[in-house]
């Protein structure tokens, strides 16, 4: 069964198109764009500080969003997908952002628009990682640019994949 939990007077703002998996979690002080999913025993948890989430994101299986008490919280942009496992905590995600599967992005870093996180990364705090560009490894380190070959092929179409499966979920 979802949970979907009010703690110290702040209670989850959820879009009707969003679509949340039965045994999603979702605590406190977060704000849901339109058209996100958040997926199997995915656990968003605003009870330390505010959680902002933009349009057409996908929080995948396993996914853990926090923040940091009173000091840092988490905000995400648009058309972002964190992938299966991954853990993104007191940090800033910009727009159209591809974070994969069991990466880990920490404290007060910032990932700008059109990047990549790698499967597997860990971002350390305070890291920048500039537009365009993809981090990997541990700690994640830039790799190389995004080309518009991957913005269209990777990050685009995960984000629109997410809104079309989610879409098989609540037709039933």
């Amino acid at each position: 069964m979802k949970i979907i939990k009010s703690i110290k007077g702040k209670h989850p703002q959820i879009p009707e198109d969003c679509y949340m998996a039965e045994n999603a979690t979702v605590i406190g002080d977060v704000s849901l764009g339109k058209e996100c999913s958040i997926w199997f025993n995915a656990v968003i948890r605003g009870d330390v500080h505010y959680i902002k989430i933009g349009n057409k994101v996908n929080i995948q299986d396993g996914a853990v969003i926090h923040a940091t008490y009173q000091k840092s919280p988490t905000n995400i942009g648009n058309n972002v997908s964190i992938g299966h496992n991954a853990l993104v905590h007191g940090c800033t995600i910009h727009d159209n952002v591809l974070v994969g599967m069991g990466s880990i992005i920490m404290d007060d870093c910032i990932i700008e628009s059109n990047s990549i996180i790698a499967a597997g990364a860990v971002v350390t705090k305070n890291t920048h990682v500039k537009s365009g560009s993809i981090y990997a490894g541990v700690p994640a380190k830039k790799v190389k640019d995004v080309s518009a070959e991957l913005i269209s092929g990777e990050i685009d179409r995960i984000a629109n994949n997410y809104v079309k499966y989610s879409s098989w979920y609540t037709e039933e």
